[in-house]
């Protein structure tokens, strides 16, 4: 594995006063990117996935690893051998295994397909860099749509890196697949593909080496042009659950009966973008769309939303609640930031709802109000539309966020003010434990 940093560097252009001074740490793809994951499989190291867009060169699918104690990313490159990548997802059980959306040309027309890939292991790794007319000689299992055995290729940087190793593909004659998701049970083994009109259900673990096994369809049963925009599966209910954006709306169906289960119609005044589901709290949805908005919502009573916040100039591409600590939200515009949100009064983290302890700290701090919702800090690292943002899969505190000009920024949420009630609960939690240890007669 070789460790790939060109175009790395720090930068500090945070607003809002209550952030540290810590530099983001920014690494340049060699193209134009949109797609973006944290490795879901490994929850002992900052992994990111990053897929690239190049129409007349080969495509790159880059695993970056943010070491924490060094402040630097570093980087195994892929090959992608299937075109511009759209989207790409990690498996939640296999660190090694991904899912990638990408476009393939039909003679005049262009169709977006999804493989599911094996990153090669060490010893499937050329032990040196390959001279650029010279193949490296290592070859990926055959496969009929690809034509010849993948070998490891060039980039226009002169240096060839190996190619992914496709396990399956997801084949479909019901559209273009848009995005991959997959159950949020990590040990179940469904993926949902989401395509123009349809969502599909599929089971990964009777996949063969052509293809893996549809379980079921959605149709979106509109009349009309309407295509999806985004899906989220609801973590909630076991998984039951699954919402897609199309246009202005938001629809969600029952994955055991196969019928809808509410819908938002209207939820944004333009196209719905993106939309995430709250970890924490059963009942509550977050979205974002082109008319600069992100909406908080009870989907028990979709009528009006529970929260808007109107802080970005352009269309909103993506927003994702924080895995641990549901009252930070992260959303990526066009406008070129990110924007880190504390709603605490939509969490699941409530301010003093672990109760008072009977001291003079504790007194003085029922005099406080508790703080208001809005913006904890807004990020300006990028120069171009930030399409994507993902919060870390193994670390709270660490965000990454991806430009279309290929630039990766990886920021850390250093705790201030406005966070410090969160670090103000685990330690009454704690304390609480301690005390119950020490003290069986006296429970909180």
């Amino acid at each position: 594995y070789m460790i790939f940093y060109p175009h790395m560097r720090q930068a500090n252009n945070r607003k809002e006063g209550n952030m540290d001074d810590d530099s983001a740490v920014i690494y340049g793809l060699e193209f134009q990117a949109r797609s973006l994951c944290a490795v879901s499989g490994d929850v002992d190291h900052i992994q990111y996935l990053v897929g690239t867009q190049s129409f007349k060169n080969d495509n790159q699918v880059h695993l970056l690893e943010f070491d924490e104690e060094s402040n630097v990313i570093n980087s195994n490159v892929f090959l992608h051998p299937l075109g511009e990548v759209w989207h790409i997802s990690s498996c939640p059980f296999d660190k090694e295994i991904l899912v990638t959306c990408y476009d393939r040309n039909n003679g005049s027309k262009t169709n977006r397909h999804a493989t599911a890939w094996r990153m090669p292991t060490d010893s499937e790794i050329p032990t040196s860099p390959v001279p650029s007319q010279v193949s490296s000689g290592h070859t990926a299992p055959v496969d009929s749509e690809l034509g010849n055995p993948a070998r490891a290729r060039r980039s226009t940087a002169g240096v060839s890196f190996p190619p992914l190793i496709p396990m399956f593909h997801l084949t479909s004659d019901i559209g273009n697949m848009k995005s991959i998701l997959w159950h949020p049970n990590e040990i179940k083994s469904s993926l949902i593909s989401v395509h123009d009109q349809h969502l599909q259900l599929w089971d990964f673990q009777v996949a063969t080496e052509s293809s893996a096994k549809v379980v079921n369809v959605i149709d979106l049963g509109e009349k009309s042009h309407l295509n999806f925009t985004a899906a989220a599966w609801n973590p909630h209910h076991n998984g039951t659950q699954i919402a897609g954006a199309y246009d202005t709306n938001i629809k969600a169906w029952d994955l055991r009966a196969m019928k809808p289960a509410y819908t938002i119609e209207n939820a944004h005044g333009i196209l719905v973008r993106d939309i995430d589901f709250n970890p924490n709290k059963t009942y509550y949805l977050v979205s974002c769309g082109d008319d600069c908005l992100v909406k908080f919502w009870d989907v028990r009573n979709t009528s009006e939303p529970l929260l808007k916040l109107a802080n970005h100039s352009h269309w909103v591409w993506s927003v994702s609640y924080n895995h641990f600590h549901d009252q930070l939200v992260l959303s990526s515009s066009s406008d070129s930031r990110v924007m880190l949100f504390n709603i605490l009064s939509l969490s699941s983290e409530p301010f003093g709802q672990y109760g008072d302890f009977e001291d003079e700290e504790s007194a003085s701090n029922k005099e406080e109000e508790p703080p208001e919702d809005g913006i904890i800090a807004t990020y300006e690292e990028h120069e171009d539309s930030v399409y994507a943002s993902c919060w870390s899969c193994s670390d709270p505190w660490v965000f990454a966020s991806l430009s279309y000009d290929g630039r990766l920024v990886i920021n850390r949420t250093i705790v201030r003010p406005q966070t410090f009630d969160i670090l103000i609960l685990g330690v009454c939690l704690l304390r609480i434990i301690i005390i119950n240890s020490t003290q069986p007669d006296r429970n909180y």
